[in-house]
């Protein structure tokens, strides 16, 4: 298989790659209020980042983006870690972890 042929089957993982991204950033601009839902959208952003790189990996018979999607995830285990517990200390302290309050 070339490797035009190959890279025109990954218009359909392209797409929902994007898609799944897009919507992590859009929860992101609705959200004004709550910040775990703003730290959930962070991560369906770097989801959508690692399925469009697994499926160019798959496509281009290179292993490398399936390495580096594993260090995303690795990332984004880390940073939501260390976000729950900056969002325990700052409960602990204020009593809320609203973004904005009303």
């Amino acid at each position: 298989m070339n490797s035009f042929t190959s890279l025109t089957s990954l218009h359909p993982y392209r797409d929902l790659g994007l898609l799944v991204a897009l919507l992590g950033a859009f929860g992101l601009l609705v959200n004004k209020r709550h910040i775990l839902l703003s730290i959930l959208c962070i991560e369906r952003r770097f989801y959508g980042l690692n399925f469009f790189l697994v499926a160019v990996s798959v496509t281009l018979d290179d292993r490398l983006g399936q390495v580096f999607a594993l260090f995303v995830l690795t990332l984004a285990a880390a940073e939501s870690a260390l976000a729950l517990a900056l969002l325990t200390a700052y409960f602990r302290v204020y009593g809320n972890i609203l973004l904005s309050a009303e």
